[in-house]
């Protein structure tokens, strides 16, 4: 079986966030099943420097006014097939955002191009002796493919549509519907008009044959108003092709075996060696080596993540004897909040903005417990890395997080299951009122050590999730 799948990002190329790390990690996984996936994504140029060498497979002499090539490339056992198309992918800032911070205005065309080449692949014989079974496409950025593959040479190939987070839509205004290169009937209810608008998500909603969500917990909350974001109607429609499958993450990749970035390797049965990645991460930020746990925070500094939740409680932690580390960026408010709070508690808080993959590997290994008070969350991978790395998850209840940490409550405690600690309401007292249960629990080292034992243990690979994946591609080859 041959899947096509078309991307914004991928690991290790280009990353925002947990998108391409699924979008890395899922093509290995199903591999053993002999479901072999190429993966097309823009030619960005950190896209490009990183693929020295690369194949030419293909070409379009007009995609939305210019010509465009398309290179086959592997890397880190991936198959990938590159947009290379300078006018609309060669900038100096990210991949959504220049190099202010605002979305590229032309956003909207990008990605169209993008998902124009993908249908043109499945459809056409643009690169010579391949052709996809099944189009997997990810979030707003590609969720025009569906919709050029019916309108298009494959209107009859399975397509599935995952949304990794609903909250992104990519919606622009009905004037930039005659740029598409799609017939009038498209800018329509059953496509992609959206309250007098073109909305991309919606369109691939519509037309997609499967959907896809990133955990059990989020296809069942983007039924409701609350968590829909506007298209639980549309969804509630179409339940019957909706379908939530949790991620898993690159069991290779962390893995506290044999993990280059930490300070010293242990495993499940040799727990005290995390002290080492202790002593380092305090050393990395600056803390005193006090007893006490460490927090730590991964994550965009944004409301959806609950990050101001996190400023809020700062005091509290250091007044409870703990410490707290945290790395990223986002709302300018927020990196403030939480600058501040470094600068009140020296010793205690430290801080690094931006995003650093290595220490991102270091703070799992080293902390005691990773904070995820997310207001909503699709599915998370931070809570897995913390499982994997015996870095206790303490999350907001909801979404993927509800489903992959089990709450030490006194049943879980009791039947020795407990993996992590998950409260409700997702406010400021809901935190503190969770952070005073890590203390209670880390002050007794063997109900502690127990809890970091069964995380550890827990299969948080991509192997269930594939199967799951495999089944669903087979069931829509199969109806086909």
């Amino acid at each position: 079986m041959n899947i096509l799948s078309v991307a914004s990002e991928v690991y290790p190329l280009v990353k925002t966030g947990g998108l391409a790390d699924v979008v890395g990690a899922l093509p290995a996984a199903l591999l053993p099943h002999g479901i072999k996936t190429r993966t097309l994504v823009p030619g960005y140029p950190a896209v490009l420097h990183k693929l020295k060498k690369r194949k030419k497979v293909g070409g379009f002499d007009n995609l939305f006014g210019h010509s465009a090539t398309v290179f086959s490339a592997e890397i880190n056992g991936l198959d990938l097939l590159v947009l290379d198309q300078p006018a609309l992918y060669q900038r100096d800032g990210g991949p959504y955002l220049d190099t202010t911070g605002r979305d590229y205005p032309d956003n909207f065309r990008r990605f169209a191009a993008l998902s124009l080449a993908a249908a043109e692949i499945a459809g056409d014989n643009i690169i010579s002796g391949w052709k996809p079974d099944i189009v997997h496409v990810h979030d707003w950025q590609t969720a025009l493919t569906p919709i050029y593959m019916r309108f298009g040479s494959a209107p009859d190939m399975p397509t599935v549509m995952t949304i990794h987070n609903i909250a992104f839509q990519g919606q622009f205004g009905a004037s930039v519907f005659p740029e598409l290169s799609l017939p009038p009937e498209a800018f329509s209810v059953q496509f992609l008009e959206y309250y007098g608008d073109v909305g991309f998500l919606k369109g691939g909603l519509q037309t997609a044959t499967a959907i896809t969500t990133v955990s059990p917990s989020y296809a069942q909350e983007i039924l409701t108003p609350e968590f829909g974001m506007g298209l639980d109607g549309l969804l509630s429609s179409r339940v019957d092709s909706l379908i939530g499958i949790a991620n898993g993450i690159d069991a290779d990749a962390w893995d506290p075996q044999t993990d280059p970035h930490i300070a010293e390797h242990y495993t499940a049965g040799t727990l005290k060696r995390r002290a080492a990645n202790r002593r380092a991460l305090e050393e990395r930020f600056g803390l005193d080596k006090t007893p006490g746990p460490i927090f730590s925070v991964i994550s965009r500094l944004t409301w959806q993540k609950g990050m101001d939740l996190v400023a809020e409680v700062t005091d509290d932690i250091v007044a409870l004897g703990g410490k707290l580390v945290v790395l990223g960026s986002g709302d300018s408010a927020l990196e403030g909040a939480l600058l501040a709070a470094a600068s009140r508690h020296r010793g205690h808080i430290g801080m690094v903005t931006g995003y650093d993959e290595p220490l991102s590997h270091l703070m799992q290994a080293g902390a005691d417990a990773i904070l995820i008070p997310s207001r909503f969350e699709p599915c998370g991978l931070t809570q897995l890395y913390g499982l994997r790395y015996g870095c206790v998850p303490v999350v907001a209840r909801t979404g993927g997080l509800a489903d992959t940490v089990i709450d030490a409550n006194e049943a879980a405690l009791s039947a020795r299951v407990a993996t992590g600690f998950q409260f409700l309401p997702v406010t400021a007292d809901g935190l503190r009122l969770a952070i005073r249960r890590v203390l209670r629990a880390y002050s007794e080292s063997k109900v502690w050590a127990r809890m970091q034992n069964q995380g550890m243990k827990c299969d948080v690979s991509w192997a269930k999730s594939a199967e799951r994946y495999v089944s669903l591609y087979s069931g829509l080859l199969a109806k086909g």
